[in-house]
């Protein structure tokens, strides 16, 4: 694709993050960004990246063929209003808006709007995101490759099937929170100990780091992974007897299901 412009309206943390993923990306260098948020120096700040002001959503639709709306749920909204007059069905809208539908999209904009999905994650911000994306069917296979590419130049990215996307919620989008307050017990257990807290944070760190590359390059199932840890009678065992007692993969699923039972609530 020659001639490629892409445009953000919001230029927060997520926005930014894809926005330094485009630019340090070989694919970038024929990449003409643009941005627009009410808050300028957000924007300003962007310039080294090369990423040119917009004063308003409408002149960001006009200028641009992809537009990202990354934007919070609660207002897209009142941003769609905004953008919808330039929109036509060239233009290819992407949204980062957890529980937004492509025909709510369609409905505030034009019938035939062109429509990717996507969940990123905040580790996006270290080009570690996870990051799943679906398409509605005006958006031809070229157009879906561009911004997969986007997205595999920020990490990882899948490509799952658009009735899932409110579900996919809970597994990459918010897990990281997850993740953290999970970090944050075992954490705070070693400063009850009296151990020093920077060197439990950087063992602990580097455990789920360890232990994720397990799980993606071990071949080893998460059955067979736990076994690996675990000797009979030892120290392991008595923990993982503490977790089962707690039921801690029914309190993972039940927390799952209020993240998913919210994105259907912010669904439009």
């Amino acid at each position: 694709m020659n001639n490629i412009s892409i445009g953000f309206i919001g230029a927060g943390n997520m926005g930014t993050a894809i926005i330094k993923g485009i630019a340090g990306s070989e694919a970038g260098k024929n990449i003409k960004l643009y941005a627009f948020d009410p808050d300028t120096a957000k924007v300003g700040s962007l310039s080294s990246f090369g990423v040119e002001a917009c004063s308003s959503e409408a002149e960001l639709t006009e200028k641009c063929g992809f537009i990202f709306l990354a934007v919070k749920p609660q207002i897209i909204e009142g941003v769609l209003e905004a953008a919808a007059p330039a929109v036509t069905p060239e233009k290819v809208i992407i949204s980062i808006a957890a529980g937004i539908t492509d025909e709510f999209i369609a409905k505030k904009t034009i019938p035939d709007a062109k429509v990717i999905l996507v969940m990123p994650n905040t580790p996006l911000l270290l080009g570690e995101g996870a990051s799943a994306l679906s398409r509605n069917d005006k958006v031809t296979d070229e157009e879906f490759e561009l911004i997969l590419g986007v997205f595999r130049s920020c990490g990882k990215a899948a490509v799952i099937s658009k009735d899932k996307m409110k579900e996919i919620i809970a597994i990459n989008g918010s897990s990281p929170a997850f993740i953290y307050l999970f970090a944050k017990g075992f954490i705070e257990y070693a400063a009850s100990e009296g151990i020093d807290a920077g060197a439990a944070q950087e063992l602990f760190a580097q455990s789920l780091i360890g232990s994720a590359r397990m799980i993606t390059d071990s071949g080893y199932s998460i059955d067979e992974l736990i076994k690996m840890v675990s000797s009979p009678g030892g120290t392991t065992l008595a923990g993982l007897d503490r977790l089962y007692e707690g039921k801690l993969t029914d309190t993972v699923k039940n927390c799952c299901e209020s993240c998913t039972k919210r994105a259907y609530e912010l669904s439009k």
